[in-house]
């Protein structure tokens, strides 16, 4: 029998290194951070992004472990669940990969359009949509070396500019504007370091630090499962997965921590434009250079803030389509998402995910604009639930290797006490997304729904494929452990590196 096409290892180590950390990176660190400073106040953002940065370097080292032992073709962690937990588990958490992602591709392309409405332009709103779209599907479609090297570029230019705004901040923080007054901490203590939410004094303080710890997770979404997605189609995998894993601590640190407290710097949290701005206009940086006023900057800022939303609605049509063969690999999809052409595109799934994008076409009028909302709240909490799954998979996946004897080629020193931290953590997180409506006289039906509607949209799929399952196929809860499969790929993997395709990785990470 003549085999089938499948996607090719063409993404490079440059070009894993900047998925790592700036594949997703959008709006939300650029311009969604605003909307947590107005509210908790500089000293509560940062304590809120530090804890976060440390629950996904968690959550990276533990599906670096799985995906450095079996990067196959078509990994994702929905494949991970089906093989190491459930197949229920895997259809379920592949479902809400593929429409979570695919209604983002909608989200940041929307974002980068209306971000062009910062410049008086003619062009109507739809007519950017359109040209963002196609040059994101066009990408899509191309052999993934080219999706690979767009994005490297795509992310070096994130990198640069978070660099240069906190190179911006320095210099402002010493007086080196064009005013010369002298910074420091001054926000810090005129309007303060933290704010009340909800209600006065130290409980509202709570509120407040409640709030923008579960709105932080926002910018670091589905971070860790683009490198697992990538997996499949990466060069050498076994070098490059752990090296990512190993340098993405580092880049947590110096692009999020220190972005937040450069933020809280130059910016005071109870700037008119982080509540009354609207798009770019609440960007916390753009209000800090207009202040600063440091003429032309801000547009330089702006226009790689559009490249940034584009970027991620690139690197989230890959992740859908992806996700969607990893499905229908499975058996869990139909077999026609899993054909690949020539180059190794999975051009059918590329083709279904990419009808999500035309969702943006919605925030074009008034009245769709609402429906579009409803779609984006699906997405809310996907990140704490996949990232709970991934804890979850990966504590099965390590256990099943215990029983089979089975040695991996990379370890880290967080696990498995950072999945269980993960495990623990993330469904308190998600309990708490809509943590004020139930607080007295803030209660919302719509604000109740848009918390939570993607969680029970999940558990929904879940009791029914559970019950589909032991209906017709007396599925249990859970694949038992010396049936968990953790060798089926492997020869392909091994082959690699009896090659030379993929290098030997022995050792730790090193922190």
């Amino acid at each position: 029998m003549q085999r089938l096409p499948h996607t090719q290892r063409g993404i490079k180590s440059r070009h894993a290194q900047m998925l790592a950390i700036g594949g997703t990176i959008g709006t939300g660190l650029f311009v969604g951070v605003g909307s947590a400073l107005s509210i908790a106040g500089p000293a509560f953002l940062l304590l809120s992004y530090a804890l976060i940065c440390l629950l996904v370097y968690a959550v990276i080292t533990a599906t670096t472990e799985m995906n450095t032992y079996l990067p196959i073709h078509g990994c994702s962690m929905a494949a991970y669940a089906t093989r190491f937990v459930s197949p229920s588990l895997g259809f379920s958490l592949g479902l809400l990969y593929w429409y979570s992602f695919g209604i983002l591709v909608a989200y940041e392309t929307t974002a980068a359009a209306l971000v062009i409405n910062y410049w008086s332009n003619p062009v109507p709103l739809a007519a950017w949509i359109t040209v963002m779209l196609l040059v994101v599907f066009a990408l899509n479609f191309s052999p993934v070396r080219i999706y690979g090297e767009t994005e490297f570029w795509f992310a070096s230019l994130k990198v640069f500019l978070i660099l240069g705004l906190l190179l911006l901040s320095f210099i402002l923080f010493w007086g080196g504007g064009p005013s010369h007054t002298r910074l420091g901490f001054h926000y810090w203590n005129d309007p303060g370091a933290t704010n009340t939410y909800l209600v006065p004094g130290a409980t509202g303080r709570l509120c407040a630090f409640i709030y923008t710890l579960c709105y932080s997770v926002f910018s670091f979404n589905f971070g860790p499962e683009l490198l697992v997605v990538a997996a499949g189609e990466m060069q050498h995998p076994r070098t490059n997965l752990p090296r990512a894993a190993r340098q993405f601590f580092y880049r947590l640190l110096v692009f999020y921590v220190c972005g937040v407290l450069a933020i809280g710097v130059i910016c005071p949290h109870d700037a008119a434009g982080l509540t009354t701005g609207t798009g770019v206009n609440a960007s916390p940086w753009v209000i800090a250079i207009q202040h600063a006023g440091i003429s032309g900057l801000d547009s330089v800022v702006n226009a790689v803030i559009i490249t940034s939303a584009w970027s991620a609605a690139n690197s989230y049509l890959y992740m859908s389509s992806r996700t969607l063969y990893s499905l229908a690999a499975a058996g869990s999809a139909p077999a026609l998402f899993a054909r690949c052409n020539r180059h190794g595109v999975p051009y059918y799934a590329v083709l279904a995910s990419a009808t999500f994008g035309a969702l943006a076409y919605m925030d074009c009028s008034a009245g769709a604009s609402t429906v579009f909302t409803w779609f984006v709240s699906l997405t809310n909490s996907a990140g704490m639930i996949s990232w709970t799954a991934c804890a979850l998979v990966y504590l099965r996946f390590r256990a099943a290797c215990a029983v089979q004897g089975v040695a991996v080629p990379y370890r880290s020193r967080w696990q498995p006490g950072g999945a269980w931290a993960a495990l623990t953590v993330c469904p308190v997180i998600l309990l708490g997304q809509g943590f004020q409506y139930f607080v007295a006289g803030n209660w919302s039906v719509s604000g109740f729904l848009t918390s939570y509607l993607g969680a029970f949209v999940f558990l929904a799929v879940y009791a029914v494929r559970r019950g589909w399952g032991a209906w017709r196929w007396g599925e249990g809860w859970w694949v038992g452990l010396l049936e968990v499969d953790l060798r089926g790929g492997l020869e392909e993997v091994e082959a690699l590196e009896a090659e030379g395709e993929s290098d030997r990785w022995t050792g730790s990470d090193g922190l």
